[in-house]
């Protein structure tokens, strides 16, 4: 990017962010947090399936391969679904702060075009924190993990309560993950919101 705008700047008093002392180890698969998130949901017969790793302090890493389905021009991937690889790599990592935030804010730059079947290596991390504010970066690169980078976000989360899905969340969907008898997928349909 050319620049961060000033919304995604960390105020000067900003906290260095923390590992969540029960946060997944590292190297071990986050999962989908919602089986119907078009991210990482492994309901959705055309989504991302995105699958991201708990790396080292406040980072992970993801990777999804781009379908047939995630086309915006004959066989490159839609910048917007692009953007929900990144948004949905950023949002993960609050699983590792243990923290319930949504996108506030997300600048992605496009560097390069990223065919069909071209699988996105991605690597996010929280920068900094300031009150409910987190910020983060993420880089998507193709070709592996050292390849040459094709998109890049900035985003701002900010920390909500559980109420905020309940409040706005369709009833059908909310009132079917609250009364999921698994009461792990039960708390993590509403950990994120990537």
């Amino acid at each position: 990017m050319s620049g961060t705008s000033p919304g995604l700047e960390p105020p000067a008093d900003a906290a260095k962010p923390v590992r969540h002392p029960e946060a997944p180890a590292p190297g071990e698969l986050l999962g989908a947090h919602y089986g119907q998130c078009f991210g990482c949901g492994g309901d959705q017969p055309h989504g991302l399936h995105l699958e991201a790793r708990a790396g080292e302090g406040v980072s992970i890493t993801a990777e999804f391969t781009v379908q047939a389905a995630h086309q915006g021009a004959p066989g490159l991937a839609h910048g917007g679904v692009l953007a929900t690889a990144l948004d949905e790599t950023l949002g993960s990592l609050n699983w590792l702060l243990r923290t319930i935030a949504v996108t506030g804010r997300l600048e992605t730059d496009f560097r390069r075009p990223v065919p069909v079947g071209t699988t996105l290596y991605l690597e996010a991390e929280v920068t900094a924190v300031a009150g409910r504010k987190i910020y983060s970066t993420a880089t998507g690169r193709i070709g592996g993990p050292d390849g040459p980078v094709a998109v890049r976000a900035d985003a701002l989360f900010i920390e909500v309560k559980v109420d905020h899905f309940v409040s706005h969340g369709r009833e059908e969907e909310i009132r079917a993950a609250m009364d999921d008898p698994d009461q792990v997928r039960r708390a993590r349909a509403f950990e994120v919101n990537p």
